[in-house]
């Protein structure tokens, strides 16, 4: 059985959040700090091996227009180049708004902004691979 790994990637940090088994529900896993793609992609195949990830879905940040502006540039660069890295499907997801909404949730929970900042990153992964997962089970 795999998982779906979703990703958000930023300059920083890169938000990872996985599905169960079922791919049905997605759960933040981990805030990793970017150190350089190759300390990055090591990280990430730890996680890719260790949880039997067949697929990842990594948000696109878009300009409310629909457009690509330099940050949805600079994921496609960090994906292109993570693809070359490893042999998993990589599909993008329009991430408009998804950290909004992660920040939105966490200030809900009543949690600080100290600790919103450790895992905003996260849940933004977390929601941008569970609206992929919502899209695939309403299509089956």
């Amino acid at each position: 059985m795999h998982k779906k790994m979703g990703l958000d990637v930023g300059d920083k940090t890169i938000g990872v959040a996985l599905s169960d088994i079922m791919g049905i529900t997605a759960q933040p896993l981990k805030t990793i700090r970017r150190k350089g793609y190759e300390k990055d992609f090591e990280e990430l195949m730890q996680i890719i091996e260790s949880n039997s990830v067949d697929e990842i879905i990594s948000g696109l940040p878009k300009n409310m227009n629909g457009t690509l502006g330099p940050q949805g540039e600079k994921v496609i660069k960090f994906i292109e180049k993570l693809q070359k890295a490893i042999d998993i499907k990589v599909e993008y997801w329009d991430e408009r708004l998804t950290t909004v909404a992660a920040q939105k949730a966490l200030i809900e929970a009543d949690m600080s902004r100290e600790k919103r900042k450790k895992v905003v990153d996260m849940v933004a992964a977390a929601l941008i691979l569970q609206g992929y997962l919502d899209m695939k089970n309403m299509k089956k």
